[in-house]
């Protein structure tokens, strides 16, 4: 992982967007190890597509 951009569909009040893309983190780095080590952003928005909770953008390195 290089890095996650995180969207969160939150009221104007709401100011633990960074929270909320901490558990995606944490389950990456779960799953991956150190291979799931990111730099990231997180960012609230007033609505997302479908009326999304949270939207997560990734860039990934593949390694052959």
């Amino acid at each position: 992982m290089v890095k996650v951009n995180g969207y969160v569909n939150s009221a104007a009040t709401f100011y633990d967007q960074p929270k909320v893309i901490n558990g995606f983190s944490d389950v990456m780095n779960a799953v991956f190890g150190d291979k799931g080590k990111h730099a990231r952003t997180s960012v609230g928005t007033n609505a997302l597509p479908f009326n999304m909770a949270v939207e997560v953008e990734m860039i990934v390195e593949v390694e052959e």
